[in-house]
């Protein structure tokens, strides 16, 4: 019958893909119940042994020594304790053999219980165990049935959920399919182990690239970033810490083999690999491949980056709906502005018609303190020069006036009519000269001798006849 104890042990042990030692202790926490609930009191302390080789059980009481006990059922006096344990002193615990004849039937029937429960607890115990030490590493596993929120994958020994959220849009999944997933978390319940995986996470493309990669997996190549946006396009950094290697060429393999792996694991996913450089001009330059950048220009302080690239090779850089410029961004963990170049040259230009006008404005207070003394003097001086231009141009310019004429030079005075051209007469009427009174104090001259005047000749017979009227 021991033998056939121990047998169920082992069988047990390997049903539950647990260690036989785990399974001892449950067994013996579930006979400490079913003996306390028949034979013992329960405030006693009990302890029940199992030996693993014959199988056989024996059950301890357990009191504590002590000089006058008060309950008889956990404690013991210092003589009797001296008669089961020689070297035992006050305050010590001495176990006392008290196996029962008999469990019974309900206590057999609680053990039974407690052994699977404590079984369950065990299992439990061991896959957390198991998947804890695998977080961030990859698994394979086989969908077991689809929801639509999450998939159910069955990795042996538990089930793993795949959320909506870390699943890719555009994969497909079916009933019995395998999968490589990402162990991102395991969760311990009330209902066991909680296992979380992913199919979008980026260490599931570094996990794959250390899988086909032998140079990464030894740490000749390092991969030093890695940006992802799952099921369209990837971008990975790497570096080699040995001369001679090149890093992309290890990971792209003779004709595209390697990363074809990768790619079709992925479901065709596109994956960029690049050179990592220290110098960040360097690293955008190469993150924004295959895009020609003319010139980087990093601001440390505010992380971010200004790249100028070719008219035609803007579209280029951006990439479709800007997922180019956006993983490098990822990638290297800046801001980036890109421009065309002709952009560039006019924001220039307009940066330096700003700076000049700034310039003059701020001119040094010192400077304006020198200055008004000159503008002063420049001012009386040009005043000056006006002045002396004008005298010239006055003397040059004026005509002489003439000398006022003498008493013997009588001036001769002439009139408009003297000036004005004559107009022919009218043939058969003939012109006759009018009189006209000379003006009040124009009639002589200043010696009181008469001038005699020039009548004007009428130019109508009408004008003749009012002059004879006249």
């Amino acid at each position: 019958m021991k033998s056939d104890f121990m047998l169920a042990i082992t069988q047990l042990s390997a049903e539950k893909n647990l260690p036989r030692e785990t399974v001892l202790e449950a067994v013996e926490a579930a006979l400490v119940s079913a003996y306390k609930k028949n034979n013992f009191a329960p405030n006693q302390d009990i302890l029940v042994r199992i030996n693993p080789n014959t199988g056989g059980i024996k059950v301890w009481l357990q009191k504590t020594v002590v000089e006058v006990p008060t309950d008889q059922r956990r404690e013991i006096t210092l003589e009797e304790a001296l008669k089961l344990k020689p070297d035992a002193q006050l305050g010590d615990t001495v176990e006392i053999e008290a196996t029962p004849s008999n469990a019974g039937r309900i206590a057999a029937q609680t053990a039974k219980q407690v052994i699977l429960q404590r079984l369950h607890e065990a299992e439990h115990s061991a896959i957390f165990e198991e998947f804890a030490d695998k977080e961030g590493e990859i698994v394979t596993g086989m969908v077991r049935r689809i929801e639509p929120r999450q998939l159910f994958i069955d990795l042996g020994r538990t089930e793993a959920i795949l959320p909506a959220a870390e699943q890719v849009h555009n994969e497909r999944y079916r009933v019995g399919q395998r999968l490589k997933v990402c162990l991102l978390e395991v969760i311990q319940t009330n209902r066991g182990p909680r296992v979380l995986v992913s199919r979008s996470h980026p260490n599931l493309l570094r996990r794959l690239f250390e899988l086909e990669i032998p140079e990464i997996l030894n740490g000749t190549v390092e991969i030093k970033a890695i940006a992802r946006e799952a099921g369209y396009r990837s971008k990975v950094a790497v570096v080699a810490h040995q001369e001679g290697i090149d890093p992309v060429g290890c990971c792209v393999g003779l004709r595209g083999i390697r990363i074809q792996n990768i790619v079709n694991e992925l479901s065709g996913e596109k994956i960029d690999v690049i050179m990592w450089s220290p110098d960040k001009s360097t690293f955008i330059t190469n993150a924004l491949s295959p895009a020609h950048v003319v010139s980087v220009s990093v601001n440390e302080e505010g992380e971010t980056a200004t790249v100028v690239v070719p008219d035609n090779q803007l579209s280029l850089a951006i990439g479709k709906e800007g997922q180019n410029v956006r993983l490098a961004a990822k990638l290297i963990g800046l801001r980036i502005d890109i421009k065309s170049a002709s952009e560039a040259e006019e924001a220039a230009k307009a940066l330096a018609t700003e700076a000049e006008a700034v310039a003059e404005e701020e001119l040094p207070a010192e400077a304006a303190v020198f200055e008004e003394p000159a503008a002063a003097e420049a001012k009386e001086i040009t005043e000056e020069a006006e002045e002396l231009e004008e005298a010239v141009e006055s003397e040059v310019l004026t005509p002489v006036t003439p000398e006022a004429p003498t008493s013997e030079e009588k001036p001769e005075i002439r009139f408009a009519e003297d000036i004005t051209i004559p107009t022919p007469v009218k043939a058969g009427v003939k012109a006759k000269k009018k009189k006209k009174k000379s003006a009040p104090g124009k009639a002589a001259a200043e010696d009181g001798i008469k001038i005699k005047k020039r009548r004007r000749v009428s130019q109508s017979l009408e004008d003749y006849e009012e002059n004879e009227g006249y």
